[in-house]
């Protein structure tokens, strides 16, 4: 920040020769600012506690409630929340980090109009990057399972779409057993249980791409929360609401996968959603006096990690939950308002998708009203002469 200060101090907006300024020092002087922390340092404390528990408890309440047999919760519940985090989880990846990484390394930015990132759209190849990798990943995984297990991924839905068939079809009778009925019973049920451990593994790698991509967005977070200035009054209860509903998709995400009874995986996982933002506001709290979020190499480093971050939440969102779950699932109703409204077991329910998104959008919509965070906004008004 220190480099950027006399830059910043020898430009003076009173005095713009539009024929002559530079762009990258306009920009530049309404992007970079200097540490506005502003203390309230006991509420920044608390929201390291609130934060914590929030995110943990939402997380892990659908994964606890689906082990206790006593805690009988309705299924649409458990879809609610699922197909509810998945339209937050897309809506978080457009609205909360593409969108974001563009103003702050994007083109007409002070990053993006400065050396090497003015001779190309490094935002837009820092996402796709991401998308590619996450993909040929997927794929490679995809393959590996293919090949130790000797299943494709269609193949067990298509053996679904026969059996039901020819159960339609095909009358009954009466069947014999016989000694090699029973030896092919048995292979079947070996059968199943790989199948049983493919799908596992094929959803807990899916699940893990989501939630390091989450983890790379709560990183940003926490740290902006810890040093930010007067906006920090808005942006604590919107945060508390968003990692809230955020946890509880993921949570019901993790329900759905098979784990075993005695596995510490899920808590360790739910455990790592609930403590990453947490941790990083008592880092942005630590080192407070000498990270400035509003410094050139700062914006670079959100803009990465947001870029990076959107990529892969829009490679899961729109892959593994959103296609997986209502454009491949075998078992997806016809009837259209079940599909759409009626959240019942086994069945997609679209009116929870898009509530997820709206309450992703009406809380960055309120957000920017409230407070001036938008950086172009902020240039604007100063331009115009605008104090109000």
């Amino acid at each position: 920040m220190a480099s950027l200060t006399p830059d910043k101090m020898s430009f003076d907006p009173a005095s713009v020769d539009l024929t002559t300024a530079s762009k990258e020092e306009v920009l530049c002087y309404f992007a970079v600012s200097e540490n506005d922390y502003n203390g309230h340092l006991g509420a920044r404390i608390s929201s390291i506690f609130v934060i914590l528990f929030v995110s943990s408890a939402f997380t892990v309440f659908p994964v606890l409630s689906k082990r206790v047999p006593n805690w009988k919760i309705s299924e649409g519940v458990y879809l609610f929340a699922r197909y509810f985090g998945t339209g937050v989880i897309i809506a978080t990846a457009f609205i909360h980090l593409l969108d974001p990484a563009y103003k702050r390394i994007g083109p007409r930015t002070c990053v993006g109009e400065s050396g090497y990132w003015a001779e190309y759209s490094w935002c837009a190849a820092i996402v796709l990057a991401s998308v590619v990798v996450v993909f040929l990943v997927d794929l490679a995984a995809e393959v590996y399972m293919e090949h130790k297990y000797g299943v494709h991924r269609d193949e067990g839905a298509t053996n679904v779409f026969i059996s039901h068939e020819h159960q339609d079809v095909q009358p009954p009778r009466q069947v014999t057993v016989t000694p090699k009925d029973e030896e092919c019973t048995e292979r079947s049920s070996q059968g199943d249980s790989v199948t049983a451990e493919r799908s596992f593994r094929q959803q807990i790698a899916a699940f893990l791409f989501l939630e390091f991509g989450i983890i790379f967005h709560s990183v940003i977070i926490g740290l902006n929360l810890g040093v930010t200035g007067s906006e920090f009054a808005t942006l604590y209860p919107v945060l508390v609401f968003h990692r809230s509903f955020e946890g509880l998709g993921i949570g019901a995400r993790m329900s759905a996968i098979q784990f075993g009874r005695h596995t510490w995986l899920p808590w360790i996982l739910c455990a790592a959603y609930g403590l990453t933002t947490p941790i990083s506001i008592a880092i942005g709290l630590g080192v407070h006096t000498t990270y400035t979020p509003g410094s050139k190499v700062s914006l670079i480093i959100q803009g990465v990690l947001n870029a990076v971050s959107a990529g892969i939440l829009i490679y899961s969102g729109l892959v593994e939950l959103l296609a997986r779950d209502f454009l491949f699932d075998p078992c997806r109703t016809k009837r259209r308002s079940k599909l759409l409204f009626m959240p019942t077991p086994n069945r997609p329910d679209v009116d929870s998708l898009l509530h997820g998104d709206l309450h992703t959008v009406f809380w960055t919509g309120w957000l920017r009203k409230k407070s001036n965070l938008d950086s172009d906004q902020i240039g604007l008004k100063m331009i115009s002469g605008d104090d109000t």
